[in-house]
């Protein structure tokens, strides 16, 4: 499936659960990462274009499928992990 499509899915559930946040600025959007208690980060929409990235939403689809209760997207990895990946991405 497509990742905008994922992300559509994802984000118009978000919507209904009525989470959208006033602290998201435009051109970003909402993650939760970690494997036992989850950690919310804001990211911009440009790493939708990243392979790495389209990788572990491909991951966050067949694990969670895209009922995402907490009104973002639930990423399936270590947070460790995750701020590396990012930390790579922003330097691009």
């Amino acid at each position: 499936m497509a990742i905008s499509k994922i992300l559509r899915r994802s984000l118009s559930a978000g919507k209904r659960s009525n989470s959208t946040r006033s602290d998201v600025p435009k051109g970003h959007f909402v993650v939760y990462v970690g494997e036992g208690e989850k950690r919310r980060f804001v990211i911009p929409l440009s790493y939708l274009n990243e392979p790495s990235f389209q990788d572990l939403l491909c991951q966050a689809e067949e694990e969670f499928g895209f009922h995402h209760p907490m009104g973002g997207l639930t990423i399936p990895c270590s947070e460790d992990l995750f701020i590396d990946m990012t930390s790579r991405l922003s330097r691009t």
